[in-house]
């Protein structure tokens, strides 16, 4: 059994989903709010390691879905500060083992760092990270700061 610290937005479904599955294969779960998490932009890197800038973005996030802010087009120092500024930007969740960072949840990815439930063949097809509500018509609701 692993100990993960999990980054979340509390209320969001697709976070339940994945601290489920990371439970569901041993996993004990420490879910930490995202948003309310006083971040520093040194922090905040560590768990992006060396994937592109526009990696690190949350795609359902308002203004990036409406074209507003381009992650493409984004340096390192810009993103950070924007993120800091405005944390639901930053892709979720963000996860730590021990010294060990990630962003995401990549089922491949998770299932050779720390291993899931042998299902995830299964999983390989599902989106875990996009939120599949309409905002337009559904939004989520306002998170709620521990």
């Amino acid at each position: 059994m692993t100990t993960v610290i999990f980054y979340e937005k509390p209320g969001c479904g697709n976070n339940s989903r994945q601290k489920h599955l990371l439970q569901a294969a041993g996993h004990e779960v420490i879910a930490r709010d995202l948003l309310g998490e006083p971040w520093t932009a040194a922090r905040l890197r560590e768990f992006f390691g060396d994937l592109p800038v526009s990696d690190w973005f949350n795609r359902a996030a308002p203004r990036v879905k409406s074209g507003e802010l381009v992650p493409e087009v984004l340096d390192a120092e810009t993103a950070l500060q924007l993120m800091l500024a405005e944390p639901l930007l930053i892709r979720r969740p963000l996860l730590q083992v021990g010294e060990q960072r990630h962003v995401g949840f990549d089922v491949d990815a998770i299932h050779a760092w720390i291993g899931l439930h042998t299902t995830v063949d299964q999983l390989r097809d599902r989106d875990l990270e996009g939120c599949p509500r309409s905002h337009a018509t559904t939004p989520c609701p306002e998170p709620q700061h521990e």
